[in-house]
Formats: C-alpha cells, structure tokens, sequence
C-alpha cells in the first residue's frame, strides 16, 4: 500500500519522511537512502524543531554545528555555565559531571528563568551539596542582552586570549567596534539582573583558564536563539576556549540520537559533497535541490503540495509547534504512515489513508537472518557507540525498523534497483560497511564500534583548532539584541517539561523537584505578578496568547482552565507545561 501510493504520486516531492532521534545510526542511514534514491530531500527531523538554532549557529562560527567538548572537558573545568537548560529534570546524568566539576574546585554558574532544584540543591546518598555558584535569573529572552554585557566586561578589562584570536579568529576587528559600549538601563531591564551581578559574572568568566558553555532549548527556542547562540560562541572566542582541554561548546541534546541522525544523513539540505559519495557508493543520482523542514513541511500538507506523509518514530503533532495546524495539515495528507514503538496522539490523526507500524524498541533483541544484530547511536558528545537489545520483543511478528526500510525500498524501488536492500536487513555489519566509505570520521566503522566505549568522531575545532568556516578561521559575529517588550498586563510564557516526562511522552504526574503533583495545566507565575494581576494562587485562568497577524492586527489563541501555581520565577515571566502549552 505505501509503495504504491508513493510511486502513484506525480513527483517525488509531493512526499515528506520524518524522523525522530530514537531511530539508529543504521536505519537513519538507510532510510535517507531510501528516501533519496526515491528522488526528494524532503527530510524533515526532530532537530528542526531542537537545535536547528545550534547548529547553525555554531556552523557559521566554528564550522561543525556539533558540540566541542567531551565529559571530561566538563569535568575538568574551572568554570560552567549552564545556560536555559535544567539537567535535573531534562540531563539528570549531567548532574554527577557537574558534581565532579565541584569536586576539583571548578565554578558552576546557573542562568535560567526558574530556579531549579537539581542544580541549586543536588543529593545523592554520599552528598548534599549546593551546585550552583552563581544563579542568574534571566528574564525570558535577556540571554542576548547578557552575553553582550560579559563581552564588553572582558574587553574593557583586556582580558581577550590575543595569541588565540590573532591565530585563528576572523572578525575580531568588526565586533569589537560595537561591543564595547553598555546601555545599562537596558541591560538590567532585558535581562532583570542588576549590573553588580553581571559584573560578579563576567569576573568568573575572565578568571576562569578552562570554560565550558552549556545550552539546550532554553536559548534554542528564542526568536533571536540563533544570535544568542553566537554571542556565546564570542564570549569563548575572547577567551580562546576553543580547542583545549576543559573548554568549548556544549549544546545538551535530549534525544538518544538525533545528533547521529543528522551525522547519517538526515537533513533536508545535505552538502554536495555526502551526496556525492552517497551515489559514488550506491550508483544513484541523489536530487540536489533542497527539501522541506519541519516547518515547512508543514504548510506544504496544509496547502496540498505534499499529500503523503511517513513518519519513523516520534510524535509529530505533540512535538510541533502549532498542533492544531499540523493535524489539519495532516488530516489532509492522502496517505500518513507512522512506524512507532508506542502509541500516541500523532496515531489519531490520520490521512485519509493511513497505517500504524510497530516496530521494535531498541531494548528489545533483534535477531535477523545472520543471527542476533546491535545498532549504533552518536551521543551529544560525538561518541559512537553501540546498543543492543536485551528484551525479548513484545510480539514475534514485529519488525525492526531496518527491516522495515528495506522491505518497503524492494517494494518501492524495484527490483533492478542497484541497492541491495536484503542483504542489509540480513546483517548489520553490511550497513556500517557502507557508512564507513560514505561518513567522513567513520572509517572502519565495525571494529571501532565494537570497542568498549565506541569512538569519537572527528572534530577539526577540538582536535586541532581548524575550523571549517567559510574564512578558515573561527569567525566572531555582530548580534544585536532585539528586547521583548511587554505590555502592561501580560506576561512573557516559557514552555518546560516536569520530571516524569521525556520529551513528549509523560510517564508520571509528579514533577518532584517543583513541588506540582498530579497536575499538567499549571502556570507557574511569581507571586508578585499574581498579585498585581488581580489572581490568586490556585485561581484557573485561560492562557490567552496575542500574535501579530501581518495586517496590522492582533490574532489572540486562548488555552483553557489553567490552575495559577505561585512559583518564583522571574518577574513579568510564566511557565507552562509542554505539550499542553
């Protein structure tokens, strides 16, 4: 049935693939395979909707849009700053390297929104320790305003690594034309934090001889998450903490692969030159136009230009940002297909074909005709490494997901197809062999895998200070802060996940380290602010958002019956549960 309706399509085109981070090193790679060989880039993947913003932001800066440093560097900092991420709810493994970096003496500086409970009051049964030195709590969308204070405090007090930057920095001189000066009254009211604070701040920053800078989706989601991303990058480039030992760039990923994902080849708009060996290996024409985002992907259901839709793994209605838009786009769709380990709320939303195919979860065995198979993930790290199952599948008749691709390539591709899809569901081995003359870094894939730890791949900022930029050289960037400002009355809403939730699937109602028990439609409000509004705590209020309209008018969406939970966060801000939010 997907075949065929694939290939009754008029073009390629008229189709969309999504992938969610959960899918494998091996499948990732044979289903863009699969996808390209069919004859689009239409590739839209969960990191559209996570760290596109990273990516390329660290892409036009360092040249590799992947995070720097390794769990040692972190561990062996003087000082980290955690910044719009919460590892106790979202990164709890992250907390035991931030307790080590307390251990050795190194500083930890906190810069979110709420006050978390994982980073200012960790346990564990052999310590109770606070981990933050220093919170700063931002106002919603201030991250900009505050790195552009730090890096003129650096600059002011000549604390710039000038050997660093005369080496391999390009840029310097247009930045610091502008980098110099301080509004104040506009930093403070950006960011709602006293200038002694920043100063304090940027102190740390300039003493500091090994600095890590961690992020996730609280500067990622920003409307300006792209310029704040790249003034961080700044302020490491003043200090040369690119390219040594306990310093770099660390954006905290959530999903188990969407980095290795992106690595195999799921992008919508992958450089020439993987497609290039993609087809020197395969004897294929990979089409060179670029294919849709999520986003894009989106409107193009709405508007009838794409009318199947295949999903491997994910929740692409809870996970996007307009849900209500995104079923009516999909409803649309003359065929939608998800391949899925658990039932959710994308399931429910059908096209007027559509088809549900389990799969099997990665914690299960998958035995295929050469014997048992392990698959591979990359972590945020750019550590490759294996995983295998140890679960006996829930059902015999499931199939794993590289069976799926590649029964569903024979079928849709035909069988004069030079690709030789049974070989690769009969043994893994076969894939990564293919990987390895098609991935750069990924050489002989099999044997380095199958070390204990995996392996690590190439990161030319990292190991070597060479960056891959389009001057060659690490690039300072000119970012100018464009403040939100709010009129009086409303607040700035921030989305988050609680504790018992991974990304959009929710295991428990008990959001421990908040306080918020069998409860979802909360907004945690300051107290003050609910007073100033009128409210009480444990009011329920509808959530009323107001966007411009593009006509000179306002388009208000209201969310109902939301309990007001007095929380402190920052002034003038809220924050809401995701997805319900």
């Amino acid at each position: 049935v997907i075949a065929d309706s694939l290939n009754a399509l008029d073009s390629p085109d008229r189709a969309a693939f999504y992938t969610s981070g959960r899918t494998s090193n091996e499948a990732a790679f044979l289903y863009q395979l699969m996808i390209r060989s069919f004859g689009t880039n239409n590739l839209p993947d969960c990191s559209n909707m996570c760290h596109e913003s990273s990516g390329s932001a660290l892409k036009e800066t360092i040249g590799i849009g992947k995070g720097s440093v390794s769990l040692s560097d972190v561990e062996h900092a003087d000082l980290v700053l955690v910044v719009g991420q919460n590892p106790g709810t979202n990164h709890p493994r992250m907390l035991s390297s931030l307790e080590k970096v307390k251990q050795r003496g190194g500083r930890i500086i906190a810069v979110n929104p709420l006050p978390e409970t994982g980073l200012m009051r960790f346990k564990n049964p052999q310590t109770v320790r606070g981990m933050a030195d220093e919170f700063a709590q931002i106002r919603i969308g201030g991250d900009l305003a505050l790195f552009k204070a730090i890096n003129a405090l650096v600059l002011r007090a000549g604390a710039v690594d000038e050997q660093f930057i005369a080496e391999y920095a390009h840029g310097y001189d247009e930045f610091v034309a502008q980098a110099t000066e301080i509004d104040w009254d506009e930093v403070t009211e950006a960011t709602g934090l006293s200038r002694e604070q920043i100063e304090r701040i940027a102190d740390m920053v300039i003493s500091s001889e090994r600095t890590v800078a961690c992020w996730a989706m609280g500067l990622t989601q920003q409307k300006q998450g792209v310029a704040t991303i790249r003034e961080v990058v700044n302020t490491l480039l003043l200090r040369g903490m690119i390219g040594k030992p306990g310093a770099g760039v660390c954006p905290v990923r959530g999903h188990s692969n969407v980095q290795g994902d992106r690595t195999m080849g799921i992008w919508e708009k992958m450089p020439d030159a993987f497609l290039d060996a993609l087809d020197r290996e395969f004897g294929i024409t990979s089409p060179r136009h670029h294919g849709l985002d999520t986003v894009d992907t989106i409107r193009a259901m709405r508007d009838g230009r794409v009318t199947a839709f295949l999903g491997m793994g994910g929740n692409f209605v809870s996970a996007t940002p307009d849900t209500d838009a995104t079923m009516a786009a999909l409803r649309d769709c003359e065929l939608t297909v998800q391949v899925s380990t658990k039932l959710n709320r994308s399931h429910v939303t059908p096209g007027r074909t559509a088809l549900i195919l389990p799969t099997l979860g990665r914690t299960e065995r998958d035995v295929q005709a050469s014997g048992e198979q392990f698959v591979t993930v990359e972590d945020s790290m750019s550590v490759v490494h294996s995983s295998r199952g140890r679960l006996a599948p829930a059902s015999e008749n499931l199939l794993s997901e590289v069976a799926i691709i590649c029964r569903l390539a024979r079928r849709l591709l035909g069988r004069d197809h030079p690709v030789r899809w049974e070989d690769f569901e009969r043994d893994y081995d076969l894939v990564r062999d293919h990987i390895a003359n098609v991935v750069p870094g990924c050489e002989d894939y099999n044997r380095r895998v199958r070390e204990p730890d995996g392996f690590v791949l190439p990161h030319g900022p990292r190991d070597s200070r060479s960056f891959p930029t389009s001057t060659g050289k690490a690039n300072f960037t000119v970012n100018t802060p464009e403040p939100l400002r709010v009129p009086e009355g409303r607040l700035l809403l921030q989305t988050l996940r609680s504790h018992d939730q991974y990304n959009t699937t929710i295991y428990g109602l008990s959001d421990r380290y908040r306080g918020i028990e069998d409860a979802r439609r909360v907004v945690l409000v300051n107290d003050k602010d609910i007073a100033e509004l009128g409210f009480s705590d444990g009011d329920l209020v509808d959530l009323v958002s107001e966007w411009p309209d593009g006509d000179g008018g306002i388009e208000e969406r209201r969310a109902e019956r939301f309990r007001i939970v007095a929380y402190p966060t920052a002034r003038d801000c809220a924050a809401a549960y995701y997805p319900e939010m």
